[in-house]
């Protein structure tokens, strides 16, 4: 590198905060260009089904989309989350492709284009480090303009669908202990009132994954209450089995029974593994450990809101390292194809036995793809929502 561009990430990642949240590809295209030399900067945003990666030119508009899996560099790069340096038929030129992700969670591809002096070893390190600084203001940005919102559209999503998908926390996030990667399908208009949340301290992780029944804007409400209600009882710092009473009595106080949301509720003790789970619904889980794959059996207790005043226990599991879980609505297991069969446990062992060495995202995605196979279209009946989980522990247990 020049020493021109010696020390630039600092002051780089200075004005990238200070940027308007409106500029901040044209402001980081100026700031490649004077520290770096680059001729051009591409900003690629994964869409909702994270399928394609859509370039954006002037906002909200973009350009032609990359497929995320295939041979393009830029795919390849937001598939396997490494840097992609792909030679330039322009002498002494490169174009390197840098995955953007904050926590786990990964939001598109910066690809820029540079002489290949200015680009080395300690220059594909800063780069990253630039593309992840782009993608915390990014999420920063979105607290205040809609553009990088429209930016991921392929086309434009129902009144349910834009619902749901303001209540999810990411799909994807990453702490020492564990990974998570997650898929709701389909991206653009919403069925039914399938959806998952997790938060995390330092202590615990909180995962649910929630069935509201319905369809459309009344599942996507009941939906919505359900999330809104589990949030507010999980913040007052109450048992697992009272966040799902409380939000029970939400629920059934909105509908009096007529509707009601199954939902699968996990808290873990960061520290020694221990879960403990309310299962009040349909939502499955599996347990993939060494080579075995086993769907968890869990005490099924009733939805939240189907009845007054219900009462939740907590049952309990252990995980340990090296463990992988994975949770599936009933828009999955219960999943038929056209001829009336269901996709079935089987078929979901199988799925996660053949992707036990991809990504957590990439076997989320693999479970929806097979539903979708199985159903023989992407038009499927009902919504899927997939959560997958890698456990690694403490390095510390005895």
């Amino acid at each position: 590198m020049t020493d021109r561009s010696s020390g630039w990430l600092g002051a780089a990642e200075s004005a990238m905060r200070t940027a308007p949240p409106t500029r901040l590809l044209s402001t980081a295209r100026s700031l490649l260009a004077t520290y770096l030399d680059a001729r051009w900067v591409s900003l690629l945003l994964a869409d909702y089904g994270l399928t394609l990666l859509q370039p954006v030119t002037r906002l909200p508009q973009t350009g032609e989309a990359v497929p995320v899996r295939g041979e393009h560099p830029a795919g390849r790069a937001f598939a396997t989350q490494a840097a992609v340096v792909e030679v330039s038929a322009e002498p002494g030129m490169v174009t390197v492709h840098l995955p953007i992700t904050v926590r786990g969670d990964r939001l598109g591809v910066l690809s820029v284009h540079l002489p290949e002096p200015a680009f080395g070893a300690p220059g594909v390190l800063e780069l990253a480090a630039f593309a992840t600084a782009i993608g915390h203001e990014l999420l920063v940005a979105e607290r205040d303009t809609d553009l990088y919102l429209l930016g991921r559209r392929r086309r434009r999503l129902t009144l349910a669908a834009e619902m749901q998908w303001q209540l999810l926390p990411g799909r994807g996030f990453t702490q020492d202990e564990y990974t998570l990667g997650a898929h709701l399908e389909p991206a653009y208009h919403a069925i039914g009132g399938d959806n998952f949340d997790w938060t995390s301290t330092d202590d615990h992780l909180t995962i649910t994954v929630t069935d509201g029944e319905g369809t459309g804007i009344q599942a996507a409400l009941l939906t919505n209450l359900t999330v809104s209600a589990l949030r507010n009882a999980r913040r007052a710092g109450i048992s697992l089995a009272d966040q799902a009473s409380l939000a029970d009595q939400a629920i059934y106080g909105e509908y009096a029974g007529a509707r009601y949301s199954a939902t699968l509720l996990l808290r873990f003790d960061l520290a020694t593994g221990h879960v403990q789970v309310v299962d009040a619904g349909s939502p499955q889980l599996f347990r993939q450990r060494r080579e075995a794959v086993e769907r968890i059996e869990l005490e099924t207790q009733m939805p939240l809101g189907m009845f007054e005043e219900s009462e939740y226990h907590e049952q309990s599991l252990t995980v340990e390292p090296g463990d992988r879980l994975v949770i599936v609505s009933s828009g999955v297991h219960q999943a038929q194809s056209r001829d009336g069969r269901f996709f079935g446990e089987d078929a979901l062992r199988e799925t996660i036995a053949a992707t036990s060495s991809s990504s957590t995202h990439e076997a989320a995605r693999a479970v929806v793809d097979g539903l979708v196979q199985y159903h023989g279209s992407h038009d499927l009946p009902h919504d899927a929502a997939v959560v997958c989980m890698d456990w690694r522990g403490r390095s510390d247990l005895a």
